[in-house]
């Protein structure tokens, strides 16, 4: 519909309201000139100069149902750089852990600085209304996310440097704080594990076995953790397998705890008399996580994997619960790829039932023999218990373990040095047991010569 010129307004009405909006800005100008001091206008103009040329990066909590990995690692660096003038702090204890989390609190800002360029990081929460109108329940519907603010003149080095470092540094900050877990079979769970954590003291240092094994064994893990390019510049599966074999009593459960606490990796005991088929086998390692140790402990116990080569007796239906080709699978198969910069450890106190299959290199790479305690053991052992590192007694101890080659384990001598506090008194008494293991191994010999 067009609209009559009596309606609207003469040129001299439009002029005289422009002439009269010019003087009052104007007339408002020279107000705040002479009001309003130099030094305070200048600040204003130049934050509204900044605010201008400033970029703001939006780090939202989650990527549609997936936590966002960018969010989780700044809220976590975040929370080490909180000091005692932030205002607001939010403190979280999760149910399996041992230390408090500590992270910054919606709507709180934090002034970081790298490489002389100041950030700032604000925590930003808001609700979200359900989609049928009404309030969900506060946990499903805040929606979290950190705003990080600098110049736009720093963008590259946000995105090359600055956020990558706080990856890294997250990192690093989840491996210092990291509560090393253990992991059993539970078939009420949701991936058929339940865990607590790991408290036992075990480390290379309290071992007492050969000083050259342990040495070569570290160094094996080590490597191992350092070859993420070279395991798949080869085509392999980051993994490594190990077989600790050895009577009873000499260490093997205690190493697995010294190598996951040097790690800090999880554990994962897998029983596999608790297995009840070769699927729930294969629903169990995908439940497992990566940087993990998975332990099959007396592996010649089970039935069905031990050397199909052997007279055996014939195996009842009962005791037919996983097969071997299903473990084989499990350990170096297509499934075995789910997950990376994993250990698999096998202990045993017969090697020799086990089947030749699970004996090759790419399942079992390293075979570790723990044996009967030695003298260098045995020195490991009494700094341990004793605090000692010499003792006039020392050498009668080496003789009879080193050179008449008394079969003792290494629990068996803790048990003897556990007796007394007394120095003097606990290596007398593991000098007489010795002594009495000696002279029954002797007996022993006689005995089967004499058939």
């Amino acid at each position: 519909m067009w609209c009559s010129q009596e309606n609207l307004p003469s040129p001299k009405t439009i002029l005289s309201a422009a002439a009269s909006l010019a003087a009052s800005a104007i007339l408002f100008r020279t107000i705040a000139n002479d009001l309003i001091p130099d030094v305070v206008q200048n600040s204003f103009y130049s934050r509204l100069q900044k605010l201008s040329s400033q970029i703001t990066v939006v780090v939202e909590e989650l990527d549609g149902l997936t936590p966002n990995e960018m969010f989780e690692a700044a809220n976590l660096y975040l929370g080490t750089l909180l000091s005692t003038s932030t205002r607001r702090i939010k403190v979280n204890k999760p149910e399996k852990e041992k230390q408090l989390l500590v992270t910054i609190d919606k709507n709180q800002g934090l002034v970081d600085c790298f490489k002389g360029v100041n950030f700032k990081w604000v925590l930003v929460s808001s609700q979200k209304p359900a989609s049928n109108g009404k309030r969900e329940d506060h946990s499903q519907s805040e929606v979290r996310q950190l705003e990080l603010s600098f110049h736009k003149k720093h963008r590259d080095m946000v995105l090359s440097s600055y956020l990558p470092y706080i990856l890294n540094k997250s990192k690093e900050i989840k491996e210092e704080r990291k509560v090393v877990k253990l992991h059993t079979v539970d078939y009420n769970g949701t991936d058929y594990w339940g865990s607590i954590n790991l408290d036992h003291p075990a480390t290379f240092e309290t071992m007492a076995m050969d000083p050259e094994i342990k040495k070569a064994l570290i160094e094996d893990l080590d490597r191992f953790r350092e070859r993420k390019d070279y395991y798949r510049r080869v085509g392999k599966a980051w993994k490594r397998g190990y077989l600790l074999f050895g009577p009873p009593g000499t260490g093997k459960s205690s190493l697995v705890a010294a190598m996951a606490n040097y790690l800090k990796f999880d554990i994962f005991d897998l029983d596999l008399k608790e297995v009840q088929c070769n699927s729930d086998l294969r629903r169990l390692l995908i439940g497992t996580k990566s940087r993990s140790i998975l332990v099959i402990e007396d592996i010649d116990c089970s039935v069905e994997l031990q050397n199909r080569d052997a007279e055996n007796e014939p195996k009842t239906v009962e005791d037919d619960k996983i097969t071997l080709s299903g473990l084989l699978n499990f350990i170096d198969g297509l499934w075995s790829t789910c997950g990376e910069e994993r250990i698999i450890v096998f202990t045993t106190n017969r090697k020799d039932r086990l089947d030749p299959a699970l004996l090759r290199p790419g399942r079992m790479d390293q075979h570790i023999h723990m044996s009967y305690c030695t003298f260098s053991g045995f020195k490991t052992l009494a700094y341990n218990y004793l605090r000692i590192q010499e003792h006039l007694l020392f050498g009668d101890i080496e003789k009879l373990l080193d050179y008449y080659k008394a079969q003792a384990t290494p629990a068996e001598v803790a048990g003897e040095l556990l007796k007394s506090d007394d120095a003097q008194v606990s290596l007398q008494g593991l000098i007489t047991f010795l002594q009495s293991k000696n002279k029954m191994e002797t007996a022993w010999q006689d005995i089967t010569v004499g058939k």
